[in-house]
């Protein structure tokens, strides 16, 4: 080995190092996660149909911005989480890289705010979603039964977190095979309905893009695009990541696309936009379809289901459910084993940090995690006074802010890396050398900024009409809405700060080599 070689192994090495509690809580992880097992963690991430019905909503423009974000964000993120995945499989992915490019600090924002979101949107959007679409479909659910059907989804969401890959995957696995069967049995239907009763339809001027539906659109479709990086936070339980990766990075953004576009034009093709809900599109399309198969439409578009359509109507409800309940398990799984990394590392408290000797998993974050989500639930339905849809956009803002900022920090060091850590081998690399590492990083980045500051404040960048654009439930409450997403985030800053102090003694302990690094050498 050549000096210059051996010189850039020990810069690496110091870099990378990690605590020796680091490397003892590792040893306990297990290796279970093959190429499958990615490709369906990764569809659960993306395919998140608790938004379809908030992008549905913004009529026939939805589907050219969904092309041109696919285009310009979708995309370059993809290619920046395959280069990034591979040159640095390790576990906790997203903390690792951002570690590496801008300090342990800079990991330990980015991986609280990613890992917090997950928490947070189990307990908000996806609950009172499945809490809605059993009502409609089944019986409403008031008083107690609202929060044991809360609870109950919140745990078996996070139960799944708790034990071991081998045991925990199956839940993501149905979930992705509900979002198959549901998607394509729904489409089917769609053809039926048209074919026998007509379609709402939309004109050629319909689809013309404007200003203010990108601004309003762009926040929800970012949320909507993300996840390829998820698999990475279980970098060291897959079996083959730097092969793995690009290849499901590439099923899972074809399959996104589909099973995205498919359903959303379903939905403007039967539903007045006027009667598109962020928080009901989806299943109120559902209801309306199947009505094909017995039941019927009043005039005020409210449908019915009877006899078969009643019948195929409550299985897609389940479907429906346990698809939401698969993408909650399945950015829990790999947000908790990020949070993890972050506290093994010294980012966190050490207590956060540990493995779980049986199952392989961080057992403590776990069950943080439902906590977190459990206490969601029940301040954000005492907050919203019973208004479902006030609800919807309270979690749902902070939840896609929450992330945004995270990708904030993220998605630069993809170009970080690209020079300071040149020599590490890439098995797959973001085509055009530095100049492609730059467009890549620059747009994601980009995206990432945008949607943050137009989540945190809607429509600042559309002075002359900012009131409009704040969500639902909030007209006229522009103070109470802001104190809603900047208070949380103030207190998530706060907490953050108290954890890196209390992971001091960790970091003060003995570091030593990455074990990839030792057999490489």
């Amino acid at each position: 080995m050549s000096q210059l070689d051996e010189a850039a192994k020990q810069e690496l090495i110091a870099a990378r190092a990690e605590t020796s509690f680091a490397k003892s809580e590792k040893r306990k992880l297990k290796i279970d996660i093959g190429r499958l097992d990615g490709l369906v963690l990764m569809l659960c991430a993306l395919v998140g149909l608790d938004t379809i019905g908030a992008v549905s909503s913004y009529g026939a423009q939805a589907i050219i911005w969904l092309i041109f974000l696919g285009i310009f964000f979708f995309v370059p993120y993809a290619l920046l989480c395959a280069e990034l995945g591979t040159g640095f499989p390790q576990e906790g992915g997203p903390y690792v890289w951002t570690k590496l490019a801008f300090g342990r600090f800079a990991g330990a924002v980015a991986t609280f705010f990613y890992w917090i979101t997950n928490p947070m949107w189990v307990g908000g959007t996806l609950c009172i979603t499945a809490v809605t679409t059993f009502g409609l479909f089944f019986t409403p659910l008031n008083g107690a039964w609202k929060y044991i059907f809360a609870l109950a989804f919140i745990w078996v969401a996070t139960l799944a977190t708790v034990f071991s890959f081998k045991i925990g995957k199956w839940l993501p696995m149905l979930g992705a095979w509900a979002r198959v069967i549901l998607l394509a049995f729904f489409t089917l239907t769609v053809f039926i309905y048209g074919f026998k009763n007509g379609v709402h339809g939309f004109g050629a001027g319909a689809f013309k893009p404007t200003w203010a539906v990108f601004i309003a659109a762009t926040p929800v479709l970012f949320f909507n695009f993300e996840g390829f990086e998820l698999p990475s936070e279980a970098g060291e339980e897959m079996k083959d990541p730097q092969r793995d990766v690009p290849i499901n990075i590439l099923r899972g953004g074809i399959g996104t696309i589909v099973m995205y576009a498919v359903p959303i034009i379903a939905i403007l093709l039967i539903l007045p936009t006027s009667q598109i809900t962020g928080l009901g599109g989806f299943i109120d399309s559902i209801k309306t379809v199947f009505t094909v198969y017995g039941g019927h439409v009043a005039k005020d578009g409210t449908a019915t289901l009877t006899g078969v359509g009643k019948f195929l109507g409550d299985i897609a409800a389940i479907g429906f459910i346990l698809a939401l309940l698969s993408s909650g398990s399945a950015w829990l799984m790999g947000g908790n084993r990020g949070f993890a990394v972050s506290a093994q590392d010294g980012a966190a408290p050490k207590s956060l940090g540990k493995i779980s000797e049986r199952y392989g998993t961080p057992l403590n974050v776990d069950i943080l995690g439902g906590v977190i989500s459990t206490v969601t639930m029940i301040l954000a339905y005492q907050l919203a006074s019973g208004n479902a849809n006030k609800y919807f956009s309270v979690v749902l803002g902070l939840t896609i802010s929450a992330t945004t900022i995270s990708y904030v920090l993220i998605f630069p060091a993809v170009i970080k890396l690209r020079y300071s850590y040149g020599h590490v081998p890439r098995p797959f690399t973001i085509p055009g050398k530095k100049l492609g590492v730059w467009v890549v990083g620059v747009l994601a980045t980009f995206w990432a900024a945008l949607a943050t500051v137009q989540l945190l404040w809607p429509g600042i960048l559309t002075p002359s009409s900012m009131a409009s654009y704040l969500p639902s439930g909030f007209a006229g409450q522009r103070a109470q809405f802001e104190l809603s997403q900047f208070i949380p985030i103030a207190i998530m800053l706060i907490v953050i700060s108290i954890f890196y102090v209390l992971g001091r003694p960790t970091r003060q302990g003995q570091l030593v080599e990455p074990d990839d690094l030792v057999a490489a050498g």
